[in-house]
C-alpha cells in the first residue's frame, strides 16, 4: 500500500507529520525499521515506510478487539510471517477510549530470537517516555481540530445569519424566499416553508434533489401554525406520537413561531427532515431558525405594509424591475391605480382609526382576489398599486370586481355604517417597460378621470385623452379655488392643542384647519383643492387670505388675549418663500395688527425649508426680529441635517403625523418621537405631537418628553369662531402667563385629522 495515499495531510489534521516521534522510537529502539501509527478505527494514518504492504494492516486489525476489551493492557507482541517481530501498542485518551495504535516493525536478522525474548513489556517500559509524548502531541492536535471544524461550523453558522439571501436564493430575488432556501441548504432538510397567512404567505423550498411536495404543507400548516401559537419557544420533533402531526407525517420537525414587532405569532418557518437517514435537529438548528425567523419578521416589516398587508411602495417597485428584467416572452401586463374614494371625509368624522379599518378592509380585499403572479402595494395613505399578467380586458374586468367588492364593504361607526368606494384606473405596462414607472402614473391619470367623472367607476387609459382629462381636472379645481376664493367660501376650523404636563395651569390652545365650501354647501378638506394650487402657483394668494382672515378673526379678542398668553402660528408655503413682496406684507400686517407680535408663530415645512434654505433663514430672522414665534412642520421626514437646524432661529418643532400614528406598533416610530423630543428639549425647543387619536398613544407620548398632544383624543375640529368665543371662559380658569413662555400650534391650513 501507498502510503502517501493513506496519509491525510490537510492543515490542521492531527496526523500530520510525526518523524520526530519515529525518530526518538527508533534511538530508543536501534532494531526498529519502520514505526506506523494508525487510528482507533484501525486506518493507516501514518508510516515511515512508504511501500508498507497489507500484511501488517490486517495485523493490526486483527489486535483491535483486544485493544478496545483489555483497556487495561498496553499492546502486543506479534510476530509477522511468523519470523519478523511487531511491538503493537496501544494509546489511549483519558477516559481509557483507543486513540491510536503504534505498529513497531523489528528487522529480521540474527537478533530475532534475542528480540522475542525482550518480552512486549520491557520493549513498552523503554518506548513508554516516547509514546507518551506520542499521544498527548495526538490528544492536543485532535482538540486543535474538534476545535477548528467547531470555529468553521459557527462561521458558517453566522453567514447564514448575515449573508444576503436575495444571493443565497441565486435566480431568485426575493430575499424571504432566498431565507428559506438558506435555512433549507445550511440544515440539510428536505423541505423548508414560510407561512405567514395575514399577510398571504406560503413559501415553500425544498432541498437539492427533492421535489417539492405541496402537499405536505397542505396537511400540517393548520398544525404548524397552531403549535406556534400555542407555545413561545420552538418546537423540535425529533421522535413523535402516532397522534402528533410528526406521527403521520414521516419527517423531523423544527417550528419556529414568526412574531411580529409587536410580541404576537404572525406566522411559522418550519424545516422538515427525513425520519430515515437524517440526523436529529438539535439546539443548535433551533437557535438559528430563532435567529432566521427574526430576520423573516424584520423583512416583512419592511416589506409589508402594517394595515393592509400589501407590499409598500418600495418593495412593489423592487419587485417590479426584477420581474421585468427577467421577463421572457410575451406576457403583457397592466397597472391598476385605485384610489379611496373620500377617505378624508371618514377621518375627519369618525377618526382616523375608522379610517384605518377601512384602509385594512381594502388590502383583505385586494389579497383575497388577487391572481396567481400579480403584485400589490399601499402606495400611499389611501392609495393602492396592483401589477397584473393580463392583456388589458382581464385588467378592467378584475378592476370592476375590486370596484364591486368595495361596495360590499363598510365601516361601521356610532352604530352607523359607512359606505365604502374606491375609483380604479386601467393602464397596460409599455414593452420593454423595465419599471412600473410610467404605467403607474398612466393609470392614476385614468383614476383622477374617474374621480372627475363622479367616483365609484373604473377609468381606462387612453393616450389620445389622458391629457386632457388631467387637464380638465386641474382646471377645474383650481377654478373652483379661484371662485370659493372670490366668494369668500374658504373656512377656518380651530382643534384644541393641550399640554401633557402641568394641563390645568396652561392656556388654550388650538389649530387652525382651512377647508374649502363648493357651491352645494359642502365642505371639502385641502386635499381637494391644495395639488392644484400648488400646480397653478395659488399657495401665495391662499397664505395671504389665511393671515388677513386670522388676524381679523383674533382683533376683536385682543383685551382677552392679553390674559390668555397663547401663540398663534400660521403656515407660511414654499411658494410664498420665492415671493418677492411676501416677507415684506407679512411683517407690515403683524405690525398693524394692534395685537403683540409675540402672539404670532409662523410656521413653515421642513421640507419647503430646506428646498430654500437661504430664503427660509432671512424671512424667519425676520419674524424673530419683531417678536414672532417660529415653528418647524412636519419634523423628522425631510432632509433637513443638524447643521440647519443649529442655524434656523426657530423655537418649535412639530413632529410629523407619520411617527406618532404609529407609536404603538412601531418600534422605530417610538425612537424618533423620544429622539426629536430630546433634541428639541437639548435645543430649548418645544415639540408638538399630531395624530394623537387614542389615550393610549397620549399617554405614550407623554413619557416620551414631548411638551404638547394634539388629535381626536384631545379635540375635534370646530369653528374657528366658536373656539374664540370660549376664551373669556377660559381665561377666568387659568392664570396669565408671559405670552413669550407659551406656544400654540394654529395652522393656516393642512390636511387635519
Amino acid at each position: 500500500m501507498d502510503t502517501a495515499t493513506a496519509q491525510n495531510n490537510t492543515k490542521g489534521n492531527p496526523w500530520d507529520s510525526l518523524d520526530p516521534y519515529a525518530q526518538l522510537i527508533r534511538f530508543l529502539m536501534p532494531r526498529a525499521s519502520s514505526v506506523t501509527v494508525f487510528d482507533a478505527e484501525g486506518k493507516l494514518r501514518w508510516s515511515t515506510d512508504t511501500t508498507l504492504g497489507p500484511d501488517l494492516v490486517e495485523l493490526v486489525d486483527d489486535t483491535l478487539y483486544s485493544a478496545r476489551t483489555e483497556i487495561d493492557s498496553a499492546g502486543e507482541l506479534k510476530m509477522l510471517d511468523g519470523t519478523q517481530p511487531v511491538y503493537v501498542c496501544w494509546l489511549r485518551d483519558d477516559e481509557a477510549r483507543l486513540l491510536a495504535t503504534v505498529a513497531i516493525l523489528c528487522r529480521r536478522g540474527q537478533s530475532d530470537s534475542d528480540s522475542a525474548s525482550r518480552g512486549f513489556n520491557f520493549v513498552h517500559s523503554l518506548l513508554r517516555p516516547a509514546l507518551e509524548c506520542l499521544r498527548r502531541d495526538l490528544l492536543a492536535r485532535a482538540s486543535i481540530a474538534m476545535l477548528h471544524d467547531t470555529v468553521c461550523e459557527r462561521d458558517r453558522d453566522l453567514e447564514l445569519l448575515l449573508a444576503d439571501a436575495a444571493q443565497a436564493g441565486a435566480a431568485d430575488a426575493d430575499e424571504l424566499r432566498g431565507l428559506v432556501h438558506s435555512a433549507v441548504e445550511h440544515f440539510k432538510c428536505v423541505i423548508g416553508a414560510l407561512l405567514v397567512p395575514e399577510k398571504g404567505l406560503a413559501l415553500l423550498r425544498a432541498g437539492k434533489g427533492v421535489r417539492p411536495d405541496s402537499q405536505l404543507l397542505a396537511r400540517t400548516h393548520r398544525q404548524l401554525l397552531s403549535m406556534a401559537q400555542m407555545r413561545s419557544e420552538t418546537l423540535v420533533i425529533n421522535r413523535a406520537a402516532p397522534s402528533s402531526t410528526a406521527g403521520i407525517i414521516p419527517h423531523r420537525i423544527l417550528c419556529c413561531p414568526v412574531r411580529h414587532p409587536s410580541g404576537r405569532t404572525m406566522g411559522v418557518l418550519a424545516l422538515f427532515r427525513d425520519q430515515d437517514g437524517s440526523a436529529d435537529f438539535g439546539s443548535r438548528e433551533a437557535r438559528l431558525t430563532e435567529g432566521l425567523a427574526r430576520r423573516a419578521a424584520s423583512l416583512i416589516e419592511i416589506q409589508y405594509d402594517a394595515l393592509s398587508g400589501l407590499y409598500t411602495r418600495s418593495a412593489l417597485e423592487q419587485r417590479v424591475r426584477t420581474l421585468l428584467g427577467t421577463r421572457t416572452g410575451k406576457i403583457n401586463w397592466c397597472v391598476l391605480y385605485i384610489d379611496t374614494d373620500q377617505l378624508h371625509v371618514i377621518n375627519d368624522h369618525c377618526g382616523m382609526h375608522v379610517g384605518d379599518q377601512v384602509i385594512s378592509q381594502l388590502g383583505e380585499l385586494i389579497r383575497s382576489r388577487l391572481p396567481p403572479g400579480a403584485l400589490a402595494a399601499r402606495i400611499s395613505g389611501d392609495r393602492f398599486a396592483v401589477m397584473l399578467p393580463s392583456e388589458m380586458d382581464d385588467g378592467v374586468r378584475f378592476a370592476e370586481s375590486l370596484r364591486g367588492g368595495a361596495e360590499l364593504l363598510g365601516a361601521v361607526h356610532a352604530n352607523t355604517r359607512l359606505s365604502v368606494s374606491v375609483s380604479i384606473g386601467v393602464a397596460p405596462l409599455e414593452p420593454g417597460a423595465k419599471d412600473m414607472a410610467h404605467g403607474l402614473a398612466t393609470a392614476e391619470v385614468a383614476c383622477k378621470a374617474a374621480k372627475q367623472r363622479g367616483r365609484n367607476r373604473t377609468a381606462v387609459y387612453e393616450a389620445e385623452d389622458a391629457s386632457l382629462a388631467r387637464r380638465f381636472a386641474d382646471i377645474t379645481a383650481a377654478a373652483r379655488l379661484h371662485d370659493a376664493i372670490s366668494a369668500d367660501r374658504l373656512r377656518l376650523e380651530a382643534q384644541l392643542v393641550v399640554p401633557l404636563e402641568g394641563g390645568s395651569a396652561q392656556p388654550p390652545h388650538f389649530e387652525l384647519l382651512l377647508r374649502m365650501v363648493d357651491e352645494d354647501g359642502a365642505t371639502l378638506g385641502p386635499d381637494s383643492f391644495l395639488a392644484a394650487a400648488m400646480r397653478y402657483q395659488l399657495m401665495p394668494t391662499i397664505d395671504r387670505w389665511v393671515i388677513e382672515h386670522a388676524i381679523a378673526a383674533l382683533q376683536p379678542h385682543a383685551e382677552v388675549l392679553a390674559s390668555v398668553p397663547a401663540v398663534f402660528a400660521i403656515n407660511i408655503s414654499g411658494q410664498s418663500l420665492n415671493d418677492e413682496g411676501f416677507g415684506d406684507f407679512l411683517v407690515n400686517t403683524v405690525y398693524g395688527t394692534g395685537l403683540n407680535p409675540s402672539v404670532f408663530c409662523f410656521e413653515l415645512t421642513e421640507s419647503a425649508t430646506m428646498l430654500n434654505t437661504a430664503r427660509a433663514e432671512v424671512l424667519m430672522r425676520r419674524l424673530r426680529r419683531i417678536g414672532c414665534g417660529v415653528a418647524l412642520d412636519d419634523f423628522g421626514v425631510g432632509q433637513s441635517s443638524l447643521s440647519y437646524l443649529r442655524q434656523l432661529p426657530v423655537t418649535l418643532l412639530k413632529i410629523d403625523g407619520s411617527f406618532v400614528r404609529d407609536i404603538l406598533k412601531d418600534t422605530r416610530a417610538e425612537f424618533m418621537v423620544r429622539a426629536i423630543a430630546q433634541l428639541a428639549h437639548s435645543m430649548e425647543l418645544a415639540t408638538v405631537a399630531e395624530y394623537v387619536e387614542t389615550e393610549e398613544i397620549r399617554t405614550r407620548i407623554a413619557t416620551l418628553g414631548v411638551d404638547y398632544a394634539q388629535g381626536f383624543a384631545i379635540g375635534r375640529p370646530q369653528p374657528f369662531a366658536e373656539a374664540l368665543a370660549q376664551l373669556p371662559m377660559l381665561a377666568a380658569a387659568q392664570p396669565a402667563r408671559d405670552p413669550s413662555q407659551r406656544i400654540l400650534t394654529l395652522r393656516g391650513r393642512g390636511a387635519g385629522h
